[in-house]
């Protein structure tokens, strides 16, 4: 299975793999997701540590069962040969009703493939009014962020 862009990145196939994986995770579907990555996947998630696409699944799936109408934005920081280092932020709520904003930072590593065989992830949760939500667009089918919606740069964070 091969998931393009294909390493070696440049600035724009490193851009366009960090959209697809924005995409792939607000779409919120754990076992499509598990797909992108390698089948021994390895990831450091906040203090979890995972293997494998069964465990990237389960996780995705406790996560999305907590953390309620998840909105997430990507950006590109740094590349290199098969290496993509992220930031990010979302926004959901947990069953109280109360709103959080994520920020956070990736390391991303693929295969030959285009598929992820590592992910570092270090995350932190700020809570937040619901005022100050600024990942506003409808979710629609895909849950996909608007193209024309701003990017992290363009909200300040």
């Amino acid at each position: 299975m091969s998931r393009p862009p294909l390493p070696p990145f440049d600035e724009a196939s490193a851009a366009t793999k960090v959209r697809a994986a924005e995409d792939g995770w607000n779409t919120r579907e754990p076992a499509k997701i598990a797909l992108a990555y390698t089948e021994d996947s390895v990831w450091r998630n906040r203090t979890q540590f995972i293997t494998g696409r069964a465990e990237i699944e389960d996780l995705l799936t406790r996560k999305w069962a907590k953390e309620l109408d998840y909105r997430l934005i990507k950006e590109l920081w740094a590349f290199t040969h098969n290496r993509i280092g992220v930031r990010f932020a979302y926004e959901y709520h947990d069953h109280n009703n109360n709103w959080f904003r994520a920020y956070g930072n990736e390391n991303w590593e693929f295969d030959e493939h285009g598929l992820m065989r590592c992910r570092i992830a270090s995350i932190n949760d700020l809570p937040i009014e619901e005022a100050d939500r600024k990942f506003l667009w409808t979710r629609g089918q895909t849950g996909k962020r608007p193209d024309d919606h701003p990017g992290l740069t363009d909200l300040g964070l």
